[in-house]
């Protein structure tokens, strides 16, 4: 169940975001790491443990996510800065129940974990990843 979401001024923004210097895109790439910690680790917290297999399947990676994982969301206008986007996920092909634990079955109540740890940290997230970004735009800027 990802999100869809569209960028308006989008080939602007691209070209932005490929003349911006490495050190910018280190700084970034920071505050989404640790954001994006902070969501698995809370993520971790809430969900129920039986065999503790989802819980060990529950992170953030740069690349694919693993198979049978679900995620929190994708933007699909682009390979937008495919450097700078990390996507959160839950579940793999062990723990392939992730679904079913945070939305509930006929027959199993829903026992949230995955978007409730997103919700709970997203605007912190969002007001990080602005401050990074208004730091690198200061970098960029006085470096050239």
């Amino acid at each position: 169940m990802a999100t869809e979401s569209r960028i308006i001024g989008l080939a602007k923004l691209q070209k932005k975001l490929n003349a911006m210097p490495q050190i910018a895109k280190d700084e970034i790439k920071r505050a989404l790491e640790q954001s994006a910690n902070e969501i698995v680790e809370l993520a971790k917290k809430l969900v129920p443990e039986d065999t503790g297999a989802l819980k060990d399947s529950i992170g953030w990676t740069y690349g694919d996510v693993p198979r049978g994982a679900m995620t929190l969301g994708k933007v699909f206008a682009s390979k937008l800065a495919t450097d700078l986007t990390i996507t959160i996920y839950a579940g793999n092909s062990e723990a392939y129940y992730a679904r079913w634990v945070e939305f509930g079955t006929q027959k199993m109540a829903a026992r949230p974990y995955f978007y409730v740890s997103y919700r709970a940290n997203k605007k912190r997230a969002k007001g990080r990843i602005t401050r990074a970004i208004n730091k690198a735009a200061k970098k960029v800027a006085a470096s050239r």
